[in-house]
């Protein structure tokens, strides 16, 4: 439920952003009305069985594979570890340079596949690892050990939010309280991707998150405490040089999202410990 709803709070898609989608759409034969422009960012959810060519897409005459069709949108991966390890393998290259190219013996395609990736899993197979409650986990330490690792640690270090989401009480399911809406969340994540526009209007960036090395240490700069805080947690987590990069672009956005023109030692802070998962489950 929480995936679906992200597309709700992302921003509307511009034009040029409709005919992207559309053309892919287009090409994979999926246009529901000719001549018609795609509107809504995409949400892909494909079943735990689809092939590592599903994903990327091939064929004897090339088509679009799920990395493509969420173009611009949302790609979600339910029950992460149930996908082959060829599928989930294969999704690397694409979350890297946001295309994927087809090499076949008469033919070289290249689509794009600038995507957000949402996956869930539980943290064991029968669901109840680390339960408080009654119910205790009946899986043998094995059993955990081969579930999780068929998540290898280059595509788990890809992914810059891990959170842990706890069972929900009956108290929050029966409350009568309103919730913050789509719209209202939606409305700060524009005021955030517009202060990134304005950042990046000279250059070919879109957001903090296709910032590179040098766009990084120019508009990612941290105080004394903030790179005391990052530099314990890169010692003590024993973080790649990839993860260092996406907590200080996790940062960044932090702080745009608080309409901070720094980034704060809390913001810091914050974006760690998204990155805690992987060492809680896989340290």
């Amino acid at each position: 439920m929480l995936a679906r709803r992200i597309p709700s709070i992302l921003p509307c898609m511009n034009r040029q952003e409709s005919l992207e989608v559309t053309k892919i759409y287009s090409i994979a034969g999926l246009l529901s009305e000719r001549g018609k422009l795609v509107q809504e960012r995409p949400f892909r959810s494909p079943h735990h069985t689809v092939s590592s060519v599903g994903i990327v897409g091939g064929g004897q005459i090339p088509k679009p594979g799920e990395v493509s069709l969420s173009h611009r949108g949302v790609l979600f991966l339910d029950e992460l570890p149930e996908f082959s390890k060829s599928a989930l393998e294969v999704l690397r290259q694409p979350l890297e340079d946001k295309e994927v190219t087809l090499s076949r013996s008469k033919i070289t395609l290249s689509f794009p596949s600038d995507f957000m990736l949402i996956s869930s899993m539980n943290p064991c197979p029968c669901g109840f690892y680390g339960y408080e409650e009654d119910r205790s986990c009946t899986c043998t330490p094995h059993q955990v050990q081969r579930y999780r690792s068929r998540i290898s640690g280059p595509l788990l270090d890809r992914i810059d939010l891990h959170v842990e989401v706890p069972r929900v009480n009956f108290e929050t399911i029966s409350s009568k309280s309103v919730p913050e809406s789509s719209e209202e969340i939606r409305s700060r994540v524009n005021q955030a991707r517009q202060i990134q526009q304005e950042r990046f209007k000279e250059s070919a960036t879109l957001c903090n998150s296709g910032m590179v090395p040098a766009q990084i240490r120019k508009h990612c700069e941290l105080d004394q405490d903030g790179k005391g805080l990052l530099h314990q947690s890169f010692d003590r987590l024993g973080l790649s040089a990839r993860a260092h990069d996406r907590i200080l672009k996790v940062a960044r956005t932090i702080a745009d999202l608080a309409g901070e023109e720094k980034i704060q030692v809390a913001h810091v802070a914050e974006a760690i410990q998204y990155r805690a998962l992987d060492r809680k489950f896989w340290g």
